[in-house]
């Protein structure tokens, strides 16, 4: 487990070191698996970080806050999954595993042979499988709130998804969508069953999978989480290269995800030097 007091005593020095030049942002949509796969690539840096969103988010819900931070320093390509903000859907149903295949694809397309990965929420558990199932392409996996069991989530947390409507989905991740998709409630619809579907038919993941990942990887969930805090350690203790932190806060309150009430920027600068910390230059 990795101790919160030591990386906080090293950000002064990590906040006064000299930024990189950083570029303007550039996006498009890739040919990925039958689906054109939307992504962005801001800042500038030798070993390139992908940033993937969680269920029902775009790239600015999830990152709009942290992103800008870490592009500072990094080289990022954010991207949005299938069905999710402006990325197409396909006549298959969404799964952990078609997301890591995607997003590999995309860093193929291009010509990114190695990255670092971090992933939060749904993005988190497509991080992990990003690692077990294409560990060529991956550095380092930052994995924020995965879940890999079903037991990993608070109690109750299933029984949510028993005939859950869309008048459910928080309204912030409900305006994004209809925002870059000039108002299609179709697609908004399609969406969200789609990752419906995708929790109430979700499966224990075998540990051996977990036990296989060679990435150093870093484990991060919140004290009043949707994800146990015990799920965190118990993967930090699966994966052989692994550390686990938890930080205070509900579900991606600590790098001010949309839908956190009370955003604190102190905060959220704190996780970017963790990160920073973590994955080195």
């Amino acid at each position: 487990m990795i101790s919160l007091l030591s990386l906080f005593a090293v950000m002064p020095v990590m906040a006064q070191q000299s930024k990189q030049t950083t570029t303007l942002p550039t996006s498009g949509h890739a040919p990925v698996n039958g689906i054109q796969m939307y992504y962005e690539i801001h800042g500038a840096g030798n070993m390139p970080l992908v940033l993937i969103h969680g269920g029902g988010s775009t790239i600015e819900t999830s990152f709009g806050k942290l992103l800008p931070l870490l592009a500072q320093h990094y080289k990022i390509i954010a991207v949005e999954l299938q069905a999710h903000g402006r990325t197409g859907d396909r006549n298959k149903a969404e799964s952990f595993t078609q997301d890591a295949d995607d997003v590999a694809e995309l860093l193929k397309y291009l010509h990114v042979a190695k990255a670092n990965i971090l992933g939060f929420s749904n993005g988190g558990s497509t991080a992990l499988q990003i690692a077990i199932r294409h560990p060529q392409v991956v550095n380092k996996i930052v994995a924020i709130s995965a879940v890999t069991k079903r037991g990993g989530l608070i109690d109750g947390f299933f029984k949510g998804f028993e005939g859950a409507k869309l008048a459910s989905m928080p309204k912030p991740l409900q305006d994004s969508y209809l925002k870059l998709n000039k108002g299609n409630k179709k697609g908004l619809q399609n969406m969200f069953n789609r990752d419906v579907e995708r929790m109430k038919t979700f499966h224990d993941w075998p540990d051996g999978d977990l036990k296989h990942i060679k990435a150093p990887t870093l484990l991060i969930s919140s004290d009043q989480d949707v994800i146990k805090p015990e799920h965190t350690f118990e993967l930090a203790r699966l994966i052989p290269h692994a550390h686990a932190m938890i930080l205070p806060g509900v579900h991606g309150a600590f790098f001010g995800e949309i839908c956190a009430p009370h955003p604190d920027e102190k905060m959220i600068e704190a996780t970017s030097l963790i990160l920073q910390s973590f994955l080195g230059k």
